[in-house]
């Protein structure tokens, strides 16, 4: 699958995108569309192990960003997240989607490049989300 596509090549795509991401920061409201636009397509992508098992962490980061509940993070790094979810969207596909399977390992590589990219940021916001759960559960068995 992402034999196919090489991690640097990922990360060129990415990088094409960077300044259309910029501008999704900026927009609150056009980057919850993208959001929302990327889980239904999302819908159309086969399950191909766990490739994409941190996704959902990626959309709830840059959700807590935009919105401000969690800025911890490098603008860069938002940018590259964005970035890969404009191209799964809007980009122009090194292997067109119409392959069966196939046609989404472009897809695939490039948020594999995004996740390696911005790991340590994902680890940093999911220790910060938990903690927020855990706090939040006490509260709620306090009262």
């Amino acid at each position: 699958m992402s034999e196919n596509i090489s991690i640097e090549k990922a990360k060129e795509v990415l990088e094409g995108f960077t300044e259309q991401a910029e501008q999704f920061i900026k927009d609150p409201s056009k980057t919850e569309e993208l959001l929302v636009n990327l889980e239904n397509k999302l819908k159309e992508v086969p399950t191909i192990g766990d490739s994409l098992s941190r996704l959902p962490l990626m959309i709830s980061l840059i959700r807590s960003y935009i919105t401000k509940e969690y800025t911890e993070v490098s603008p860069k790094v938002i940018v590259t997240m964005i970035s890969a979810v404009i191209y799964l969207l809007k980009g122009k596909d090194l292997i067109p989607d119409k392959i069966p399977v196939l046609g989404y390992a472009d897809d695939i590589a490039v948020f594999i490049a995004a996740f390696k990219l911005c790991e340590p940021e994902l680890d940093a916001y999911a220790a910060w989300r938990d903690t927020k759960e855990e706090a939040s559960t006490e509260t709620e068995i306090a009262e």
